[in-house]
């Protein structure tokens, strides 16, 4: 079986991998992917964007780029997309038009909930199948939209989880991102905050910045130790401060209390603020508020992430309500997407 795959963002990729592991060994990728799964057309680090702003920049890259997986699309079985939905919706409709019997199956879902929720119509005409990873997401949708929740990816990958917390904070991790506009933003708020704070420190850097990135985006890190397993890192950290993103869901599921720090760029920030309709930033926070109406971890955007503010909501953290919390979480996502993904792309009953 030939797939064709859009995933064009690191943790897609991350998901794809789990759900390679579950499919059979005859079914091969095509398209866009991370190139440890095979030949990708295109190298995903040139699909980096930050922003509102940045995607304009490269608006006609990413028409090229679309229209090249509307072609490949013709010799495939089916189609599978994967986040992005600036990318992967218009390529949907695309493929739709052009081969209408076409399957094409949406995994991890824009996120129409939040903003832009005409495209749910869209979706539900345009997407053969929805593979939802959010409990919350199908009530937005028509009883009779062609969406299934699946579980979510994470659980898949993150295996090992906190019962217990030691009784005083002796190590800190800091993540500050993945995008380099992010990296700048934070790292002199986070290079104070490790010395105010005195403990041990390390910092999760993603493993594909050169030495001579790392030097011009991190600044002076010899306060801390780095890290690149981000999983293993927070598990056997005490506390975390992190930038908004996946690794917030991440933390929140292995249960290590943390503080989302968030700086967009000013225009990103207005447009986005204007545009989405949500008490919360942090996924974590979004999805305990459906069904615990309050948030899971304190969150910091733009002005308030000062180094004051900071060290006090450190200060008065209730770690044990957290740890208590982050399995509330866990029960609510109930487990892995990877196998059920397989099973609707190969047309398999589920056990």
């Amino acid at each position: 079986m030939k797939i064709l795959v859009s995933a064009l963002e690191h943790s897609a990729n991350l998901h794809l991998k789990s759900l390679k592991k579950e499919l059979s060994d005859d079914v091969e990728f095509i398209g866009i992917f991370d190139k440890e799964l095979g030949e990708s057309i295109v190298d995903l680090r040139s699909l980096a964007i930050m922003g509102f702003v940045d995607a304009i920049k490269k608006l006609l890259f990413f028409i090229k780029l679309n229209n090249k997986m509307v072609d490949l699309a013709k010799d495939v079985d089916k189609v599978l997309l994967i986040d992005s939905s600036g990318f992967n919706l218009p390529l949907a409709k695309k493929i739709k038009k052009k081969y209408p019997d076409k399957e094409i199956i949406y995994y991890i879902l824009p996120q129409a909930w939040a903003w832009k929720s005409g495209r749910i119509s869209v979706l539900e005409k345009t997407i053969d199948h929805l593979a939802s990873i959010l409990p919350f997401e199908k009530d937005y949708y028509s009883k009779t939209a062609p969406i299934t929740y699946v579980g979510h990816p994470l659980l898949d990958q993150i295996t090992n989880f906190k019962e217990h917390l030691s009784p005083k904070i002796e190590h800190i991790a800091f993540m500050p991102g993945s995008r380099k506009g992010e990296i700048r933003k934070l790292m002199p708020i986070f290079i104070e905050l490790q010395k105010k704070l005195n403990v041990k420190a390390t910092i999760i850097i993603p493993k594909h910045f050169l030495e001579e990135e790392i030097k011009e985006l991190y600044g002076n890190i010899s306060g801390f130790k780095i890290a690149h397993d981000a999983h293993k890192t927070l598990y056997e950290a005490d506390f975390a401060f992190i930038c908004s993103g996946t690794a917030t869901l991440e933390a929140s599921l292995i249960g290590i209390p943390f503080i989302l720090t968030y700086i967009a760029k000013s225009l990103d920030y207005f447009i986005a603020s204007r545009l989405v309709k949500l008490n919360y930033i942090g996924l974590s926070n979004i999805m305990f508020d459906k069904f615990q109406n309050r948030a899971l971890h304190p969150e910091f955007i733009q002005d308030d992430v000062t180094l004051e503010n900071l060290i006090k909501s450190f200060n008065e953290y209730d770690r044990s309500k957290f740890l208590n919390d982050s399995k509330s979480l866990r029960t609510y996502l109930k487990h892995g997407s990877s196998k059920t993904v397989a099973s609707i792309i190969e047309d398999r009953n589920e056990d």
